[in-house]
C-alpha cells in the first residue's frame, strides 16, 4: 500500500542460472550456501531443501575434491533449486560437475592454472550453457596485488576482478557474474561502486564473513542496503555464522525493507511503551512463529495504542491498534466492527490474516475462470 519503489536499477545484461534469470529486469535473487560436508549427501540435500523452503532461489555448494564432485551428482538430482558449485584450483572438478549438470560454476579463472586448463573449463561451460561467477574476496587477493596496494582496497578488489574478467573476454565468454566481497562495509561498497561502472555483467552482492546472526545481519543490511538503494546488485547472499536458513530470511528482509521484493509478512510493530494496551513484544514473537509458513506478501501493523495505530493502518493490509480490553482492527485501512480481545490477540489476528489470504486466493481463482 506504499508508493512505487523509487530505486533506479543499474542496467546489466542477463544470464541464466538453471531456471533463474539473473540481471536485466529479473527480480533480485536470494542465495545461500550449504555448510554440511558435501560428501554427506543426505545432510546436504536436507539443508538445500530447508534453504529452498525458506525462499532461496539459488544454493551454492562447495566442491573441494573429486569425491565431493561424485557426491554432487547425487545432490543435484535431488535439489529443488539451481545449484552453484564453488571450486578452487582443480580444473578437473569443474569439468566433472559440469558433466553432472551444475547450474553455475563459481571459480576464479586465474587460480585454475595454465591457459589450456582455463580454456578447457570455459569451453566446457560454453558447451553446457553454464554461466560462471567470478568471486573476488578481500581476504584472498593475489600476492602481487597485495604487494602493490599494501592492504585490501576497493581498487585492489576491482583490479583482481578485472584480471579474471579479461581472461573470459579473451576467450569470448560473456555469460558470467562478478562479486567483490569484503568483510568491511565501506571496502565492499566502494569496490562494487567502482566495478559497476566498468562492466555490464550482473553483480553478486555480499559482505563476506559478516559475523554472527545479529551483528552479521546488521552489517549486511547496511552494506547491501547502500548498494541496492543505488540500484546496484542483481543477486545477493547474506553471509552469516549461523544456520543458512537465517541468511535467506535476512536477505528477504533487506529486499523487503527497500520495497524491492516481498516474501511473507512485512510486520510493522511498535517497540512498545507504557501506553500499550496489550503485550506487543509477546504478540509479535507469537505471530512470527505462527506465520512462518506464509509466503504471500502482506503488510500487517501491530501497534499497542491509538497514537500511531490508525495511521499505520492506512498503509497496512491488516492492522490492530491497542485499546482498553478490546483493540481496534483494520482491513485495508478501514476500521472494522470486529474488535480483538487483548488477552488472545495473537490467536485472533493470526486467524484474521489467514482468512484474508484465503479470500485473496478465492478472488484470484474466480478471476481466472
Amino acid at each position: 500500500m506504499f508508493a512505487e519503489n523509487p530505486i533506479q536499477r543499474r542496467k546489466s545484461r542477463q544470464i541464466k542460472v538453471g531456471t533463474v534469470l539473473v540481471g536485466g529486469d529479473a527480480p533480485i535473487s536470494v542465495q545461500s550456501m550449504t555448510n554440511t560436508k558435501t560428501t554427506d549427501v543426505d545432510a546436504t540435500v536436507a539443508q538445500i531443501k530447508a534453504i529452498a523452503t525458506a525462499g532461496a532461489d539459488i544454493v551454492r555448494v562447495s566442491v573441494p575434491t573429486m569425491e565431493a564432485a561424485e557426491a554432487f551428482r547425487l545432490i543435484k538430482q535431488q535439489s529443488p533449486v539451481p545449484l552453484v558449485a564453488d571450486i578452487h584450483f582443480d580444473y578437473r572438478i569443474a569439468l566433472k560437475v559440469a558433466e553432472y549438470g551444475v547450474d553455475c560454476l563459481r571459480i576464479n579463472p586465474g587460480n585454475i592454472g595454465r591457459e589450456d586448463r582455463i580454456r578447457a573449463v570455459v569451453n566446457c561451460a560454453r558447451d553446457h550453457q553454464i554461466p560462471i561467477r567470478i568471486g573476488v574476496n578481500g581476504g584472498s587477493l593475489e600476492a602481487d596485488i597485495q604487494q602493490k596496494y599494501g592492504e585490501p582496497t576497493a581498487a585492489a578488489l576491482v583490479e583482481s576482478a578485472m584480471r579474471h574478467v579479461d581472461i573470459l573476454d579473451r576467450l569470448s565468454f560473456d555469460q558470467f557474474k562478478v562479486s567483490v566481497k569484503a568483510s568491511d562495509v565501506f571496502l565492499a561498497v566502494g569496490a562494487y561502486r567502482l566495478l559497476a561502472k566498468q562492466i555490464d555483467q550482473p553483480l553478486h552482492l555480499g559482505i563476506t564473513e559478516a559475523g554472527g546472526a545479529r551483528s552479521g545481519a546488521v552489517k549486511s543490511a547496511i552494506g547491501l542496503g547502500m548498494l541496492l538503494a543505488e540500484g546496484i546488485g542483481d543477486t545477493l547472499r547474506v553471509s552469516l555464522a549461523a544456520d543458512p536458513v537465517e541468511e535467506v530470511k535476512v536477505g528477504f528482509d533487506i529486499l523487503k525493507s527497500l520495497r524491492i521484493r516481498s516474501r511473507g509478512i512485512n510486520f510493522i510493530a511498535c517497540p512498545s511503551c507504557s501506553r500499550q494496551e496489550f503485550d506487543v513484544i509477546q504478540t509479535m514473537n507469537a505471530l512470527e512463529q505462527r506465520l512462518e509458513d506464509v509466503t504471500e506478501p502482506l503488510t500487517v501493523s501491530v501497534i499497542g495504542c491509538v497514537v500511531n495505530g490508525p495511521g499505520e493502518a492506512l498503509v497496512s493490509d491488516l492492522a490492530v491498534a491497542g485499546a482498553n480490553r478490546m483493540s481496534g482492527f483494520y482491513i485495508n485501512g478501514e476500521r472494522q466492527k470486529l474488535r480483538l480481545d487483548n488477552q488472545h490477540i495473537a490467536e485472533q489476528l493470526e486467524q484474521q490474516i489467514r482468512d484474508y489470504l484465503d479470500r485473496q486466493k478465492q478472488q484470484i481463482a474466480i478471476t481466472r475462470l
